[in-house]
């Protein structure tokens, strides 16, 4: 059974950082792919200087098209808001019938994953591989040597697709953070600038 890695963000926009996480998680694990999941809304964001989804889309589609191991995934694009992550994953499963979907995430997000909605069913039925990030706080007990969570060790990456608009809105070379491709989409249609 093929085994995907789902990335979820808004990938507002997709930087080196996500690219280095995503491609060290399917080279150095047992998954067969990573599809990046790009969320119309997060439930605990607002939209402010967000790209719209098809912009998103694009840009992601551009810095993923070299990657035979990476691609994209616009499951949530159709799926009501808010969204939650148990809701696609019920969705993801039910349309791809034959594989076998595990979570990817940064292991600060362990320390609030106790307040996922249905957090429980997610980890009763997927896998998550989980990234090192420098942040405060401790990963709950429940959560440190559990069978379904597998701790991957990747590179640490303190790059931010804020810290990147900022830069842009600021008139600052944020060339080397982003991938080639998207760079030029960007600088193109002129995004997040002032």
């Amino acid at each position: 059974m093929k085994r995907v890695g789902l990335f979820f963000g808004s990938f507002n926009p997709i930087h080196i950082g996500h690219l280095i996480i995503a491609n060290h998680l399917v080279e150095h694990s047992n998954l067969d792919e990573v599809w990046f999941v790009i969320t119309p809304q997060s439930p605990f964001k607002q939209k402010k200087s967000m790209l719209d989804n098809h912009q998103r889309y694009e840009l992601v589609y551009l810095a993923t098209e070299s990657y035979d191991k990476l691609s994209i995934s616009t499951i949530e694009f159709g799926l009501s808001q808010p969204n939650y992550t148990i809701d696609t994953l019920t969705h993801i499963s039910e349309k791809f019938e034959g594989i076998q979907f595990a979570i990817l995430m940064g292991e600060d997000n362990l320390k609030s994953f106790h307040k996922w909605k249905n957090y429980e069913a997610i980890l009763s039925d997927y896998h998550i591989y989980t990234y090192p990030r420098i942040s405060e706080g401790k990963i709950p007990k429940a959560f440190e040597n559990h069978p379904k969570i597998t701790h991957v060790n990747a590179p640490v990456i303190e790059i931010s697709s804020t810290m990147i608009r900022k830069g842009i809105a600021d008139g600052k070379n944020v060339k080397p953070l982003l991938p080639k491709e998207a760079w030029k989409y960007i600088d193109e249609m002129n995004f997040y600038r002032k």
